[in-house]
């Protein structure tokens, strides 16, 4: 068996959202990919899903948008899905990884860290 080793991320979030339609979902994750705001995005679904909107109980269908980025884009990501959602008021939120393979943490961090003009 593998043991944990010393490898924290206390720098990096997993945040997820989600919307009614894949191409939604996906027009979202390419736009928080190219702009660096996250390292990668997956999304699935569809997932049923039960809420309470606007006083109203409701259930329907969503498709998960699952996000890496690290603490210091969180703010800008945040925004720009707020900004870009088809939704007026969508789920935003984030977790802290606890742990990862130290490679793929060190790219997130550098994937994040990136503007478009350098690449």
């Amino acid at each position: 068996m593998r043991r944990l080793g010393p490898v924290t991320a206390i720098d990096i979030l997993q945040v997820s959202t989600a919307t009614a339609t894949r191409e939604a979902a996906i027009e979202l994750a390419q736009s928080v990919v190219q702009a660096r705001l996250a390292a990668s995005a997956q999304v699935h679904g569809p997932a049923a899903s039960v809420f309470w909107h606007e006083g109203e109980f409701g259930s329907g269908e969503e498709w998960i948008l699952l996000l890496k980025t690290t603490t210091d884009r969180y703010a800008e990501l945040e925004a720009h899905l707020v900004a870009n959602h088809p939704w007026s008021n969508p789920e935003v939120v984030a977790v802290p990884v606890a742990a990862g393979a130290a490679h793929y943490l060190d790219w997130v961090r550098r994937t994040t860290s990136q503007t478009r003009s350098n690449g």
